[in-house]
């Protein structure tokens, strides 16, 4: 297996953006395109994408739906979204769209049964999204911090049939300031559930180290504002993911 290069479009009033540390008040735009800019990472070679509803996820209900629906319908690989995505009719429809794959934050914390009822339901189509603040579940867009540790919310779900974890050090997003691969790995070595690595990615040095530990449960790496600043190459970095 090799590592999965996600590259990342973030969605805030149907505009590309990046925010800083999860903060909507800190927000680079890079684009009011959305599925033009899939296009691109697909041209560059991107088989997969990952899309939030930034908006969705503050308001706990779809936002931007429209820029998604049209990113769907042109990018030809596989779509994962995240956002806002709370109650089975929310799931049901964007897989009815052609999303592959949805992420479930704030609800993982909130209503684990409703996870562990959609996991059986789309076998292999649940992603659940631990978002840390020093070491701490934060939900909600990350505007609350919970009292459940990262890992101990992960092993809830080691049963449930989940798809992979998405793993944010939420102080490191958007900020350039590197992944936490170490946490990122001590989690996958943790739970027997695939572990996406996010948030802080600055460089392909990062891409090497990541797909090193495939083996141990890394499945993948989102990456944005690195590719949106030019510091990381998309087509480089899929080269060393597929090499590893």
């Amino acid at each position: 297996m090799s590592l999965i290069i996600f590259p990342a479009i973030d969605l805030k009033a149907g505009q590309v953006v990046r925010l800083a540390e999860g903060d909507m008040d800190r927000a680079t735009v890079y684009g009011d395109d959305p599925a033009a800019q899939a296009m691109l990472f697909a041209e560059a070679g991107a088989e997969h994408l990952h899309v939030v509803d930034l908006d969705g996820a503050f308001a706990g209900a779809s936002v931007n739906g429209d820029a998604v629906r049209a990113i769907v319908s042109q990018f030809p690989g596989h779509v994962q979204l995240g956002g806002g995505i709370r109650t089975r009719a929310n799931v049901e429809g964007w897989f009815d769209l052609g999303v592959s794959r949805v992420v479930i934050g704030t609800a993982a914390l909130e209503d684990p049964d409703f996870v562990r009822g959609v996991a059986k339901d789309f076998p292999g189509g649940i992603v659940v999204a631990v978002d840390a603040k020093d070491g701490m579940v934060a939900t909600k867009g990350w505007a609350d911090v919970s009292t459940t540790s990262a890992v101990d919310l992960a092993r809830r779900f080691e049963d449930a049939g989940v798809a992979s974890l998405l793993f944010t050090d939420v102080g490191r997003d958007g900020m350039l300031k590197g992944c936490n691969v170490e946490a990122t790995v001590d989690l996958a070595r943790s739970v027997d559930i695939p572990v996406i690595a996010s948030g802080g990615v600055k460089g392909i040095a990062e891409i090497h180290v990541l797909a090193l530990h495939v083996r141990d449960g890394v499945e993948g790496v989102i990456t944005g504002r690195a590719l949106y600043d030019g510091r990381l190459d998309l087509a480089a970095a899929l080269s060393v993911a597929k090499a590893a």
